[in-house]
């Protein structure tokens, strides 16, 4: 069971070293790796399933054009965007998690980091990310998107593209989006224009190299 999860305090200090050891062992291997996308989806999706080649297509496109691909290293939408990035010119990078389902890891992996605590695993997508897309999943891809989105929104990070694939899965989201927070005034019509919605692979190349551009003139300054 999770370290957090049991009610037991005994081993916090412990702990401590090993979250200590996730970050060293993620700063060291990811920092020469750039740029990279962190790209986010189901685990439950069948191979073959038509998000699952949408995400081996846009990940593949990615890798050819000199982003590395970074996943959660689990199976279906993960490992299609392994599978993608693993089939192209650049790294696939797999940082995968214990859980208590015990996630397999794909075998579309260059390099494979393994990782206990969620919060460890989470700033290494966001930290070496230079984009963030988002294929259709659960209640972790939400997670990931709104984190990345609030990163951005509080100028944590960088103004990083968010892209969104797949407007029939995500339709229904940005529909809410419009008619809830934004209706009521909890978000603005500017914070709407935060993320981009395709179902193209090739607009999403084109949307990450025109972040990345633009990212890497303001560092400049």
């Amino acid at each position: 069971m999770n370290d957090f999860i049991k009610n037991d305090t005994s081993s916090d200090t412990w702990s401590v070293f090993r979250i200590m050891s996730e970050f060293v062992e993620g700063f060291e291997t990811l920092r020469h790796l750039h740029p990279a996308v962190s790209i986010f989806g189901s685990s439950a999706l069948p191979v073959g399933s038509k998000y699952y080649e949408l995400a081996v297509d846009v990940a593949r496109r990615l890798s050819d054009a000199g982003f590395h691909i970074i996943t959660g290293g689990g199976p279906s939408i993960m490992e299609a965007a392994n599978k993608g990035g693993y089939e192209g010119s650049s790294k696939s990078i797999g940082l995968n998690i214990e859980i208590p389902s015990e996630q397999a890891t794909n075998t579309y992996q260059d390099i494979s980091l393994h990782f206990r605590y969620f919060f460890a695993r989470k700033v290494m997508f966001v930290k070496y990310a230079s984009a963030f897309v988002i294929m259709p999943g659960g209640f972790g891809t939400l997670d990931e998107l709104f984190e990345s989105l609030t990163l951005i929104q509080t100028k944590k990070i960088f103004d990083l593209p968010v892209i969104l694939v797949g407007s029939e899965f995500w339709g229904g989201l940005i529909d809410w989006i419009v008619a809830s927070p934004i209706k009521t005034g909890t978000l603005s019509d500017k914070e709407l224009k935060m993320f981009s919605l395709t179902d193209d692979p090739k607009e999403v190349v084109r949307i990450i190299r025109e972040g990345y551009a633009k990212v890497r003139r303001s560092r400049a300054i």
